[in-house]
């Protein structure tokens, strides 16, 4: 994660570790990524944080932002 941005709620993103896109939708006391699918239903966690590649930054994604 070098010079990247750490992922964080509202954040779309890549799991590496299962090669599936998301958003982040809670970070559970700083080591577990909590992430919904980018459509549809269904959730999975994380506890690898530089293995989220962020694609879109929160701000990038809502236009209230």
């Amino acid at each position: 994660m070098t010079g990247e941005r750490r992922p964080w709620v509202g954040d779309l993103i890549h799991d590496e570790t299962t090669d599936r896109r998301g958003v982040v939708t809670d970070v559970r006391g700083g080591a577990v990524w909590v992430l919904r699918p980018e459509s549809g239903a269904g959730q999975w966690t994380s506890r690898q944080p530089g293995r989220l590649r962020v694609l879109k930054p929160r701000e990038e994604r809502l236009p209230w932002a």
